[in-house]
């Protein structure tokens, strides 16, 4: 495998990665154009806090997607009281 294929599978899996996260926020916005950054960003909080890193990027992505391509509403204060709300619900699930 010479140093041009190599680069090339790497940017065939970039672009495979990036494919995934963008059908996942069409998806979210098809769903509930309303609420689809704030489910993103509770996916993305949820997999924190469930220590899945990967998951937390992927949902992380999908929720900066979300921004781009929605007009949908994002406030900062929800979001910040939907990552306090699956903190607690991850405490809770430890007890």
């Amino acid at each position: 495998m010479g140093v041009l294929s190599a680069v090339s599978a790497w940017i065939e899996r970039r672009q495979q990665i990036r494919r995934l996260f963008q059908d996942d926020a069409r998806q979210l916005i098809e769903r509930d154009p309303i609420t689809a950054y704030y489910d993103a960003q509770r996916a993305a909080a949820r997999a924190r806090f469930a220590g899945d890193g990967q998951g937390f990027l992927h949902w992380a992505k999908v929720a900066a997607e979300v921004a781009r391509i929605s007009n949908a509403p994002m406030n900062y204060e929800i979001v910040e009281s939907i990552v306090d709300e699956e903190e607690r619900r991850a405490r809770l699930s430890l007890e």
